[in-house]
């Protein structure tokens, strides 16, 4: 597989045009400093001033409906013949569905055995079937971009132009309602999300840092950019099944590693700490994957003068997780 070209400024615009039928602008709202920021008054003597770009509000739950749309858009009658099919951990596989459905499309999802039953069940309510794999299995159809069994339109849920470019309308709408933002984290599984918003913000100001957010059970992306490669890892399952991939894939590493400015490590106490203060705070559920970009903001605020965003890529958790977590407890 060919390295993944530059996303250009006018490719995002376009994707905008042609998903805004399914895709909603989603709110960016401030973070409210807890009690103890505000005592303390963050960097210079005043609260980090943290935003929180929901795009756990989209139809579906996630931003993956946005690349998802935009890549069912940009085919042809002849390539979704045979309909389409998706591998997915459950995100990218309900935003397939979706704009499968809307097409009256057939629609097949490959994902691992270990995704969330929230995801599976809501899948299915999509009109999608799903093709359990093991964990392993599943990379291996993201590696190799498909599976000899399966017939239609492959949907590649991160290596692909058109859903990066349908990914960077997150960006436009973070530059157009915060112009001064400083920073983004966004968190990193494959590298379509963080690459994405990279692209729009840094067209408009390159000085922008967009950095990844990764959990400490499967970092690859910080093992990356320590290795100057694209490295894999150790990993440990946990909740937060969004990111935590087993490798960074080879065709995304140029891009993502042009375009980044580091990675972020959070721990799963973290993770569940952030959940926990979005539904407390600003009454809102996020995911794992979201959890640790709000995580992984509250880290880096202190260090940049300027607004920081952190894009809470998602809101579908098994609720016995959420439970446990509004308990204090960790998964």
């Amino acid at each position: 597989m060919d390295p993944i070209a530059p996303i250009s400024l006018d490719a995002i615009r376009t994707a905008r045009s042609r998903i805004h039928r399914s895709a909603v602008r989603t709110p960016l709202l401030p973070l409210p400093p807890a009690s103890s920021e505000a005592s303390r008054g963050g960097a210079g003597g005043r609260t980090p001033r943290i935003w929180l770009k929901l795009e756990c509000l989209q139809p579906i739950g996630s931003f993956k409906i946005r690349g998802a749309a935009k890549a069912l858009a940009m085919a042809t009658e002849d390539q979704l013949r045979r309909g389409v099919y998706t591998a997915s951990a459950g995100n990218m596989a309900q935003g397939v569905a979706f704009a499968a459905r809307r097409r009256r499309l057939p629609c097949r999802v490959i994902v691992p055995e270990s995704a969330p039953r929230t995801k599976v069940e809501s899948i299915r309510r999509l009109g999608g079937t799903v093709v359990p794999l093991p964990f392993d299995e599943w990379w291996r159809v993201l590696e190799e971009h498909g599976h000899p069994e399966e017939e239609g339109l492959f949907v590649h849920p991160v290596s692909d132009p058109a859903v990066i470019a349908g990914n960077g309308t997150v960006g436009l709408e973070i530059i157009e309602e915060l112009p001064d933002v400083a920073a983004a984290l966004a968190p990193y599984g494959g590298g379509g999300l963080s690459c994405g918003i990279a692209s729009a913000l840094k067209a408009h100001r390159p000085e922008i840092r967009v950095l990844a957010a990764e959990v400490e059970t499967a970092a690859p992306f910080a093992a990356s950019l320590q290795a100057g490669r694209p490295a894999s890892v150790e990993r440990i399952p946990t909740f937060v099944d969004g990111i935590g991939g087993a490798s960074v894939l080879e065709e995304m590493w140029p891009l993502a590693r042009d375009l980044l400015d580091g990675s972020i490590v959070e721990s799963i106490d973290d993770v569940c700490a952030a959940i926990l203060r979005l539904a407390r705070d600003v009454k809102v559920v996020a995911e794992g994957a979201g959890g640790a970009a709000v995580s992984a903001a509250l880290r880096y605020a202190a260090e940049v003068d300027g607004p920081v965003v952190a894009v809470v890529s998602g809101g579908n958790i098994d609720t016995d997780v959420l439970a446990t977590i509004l308990e204090g407890g960790r998964p």
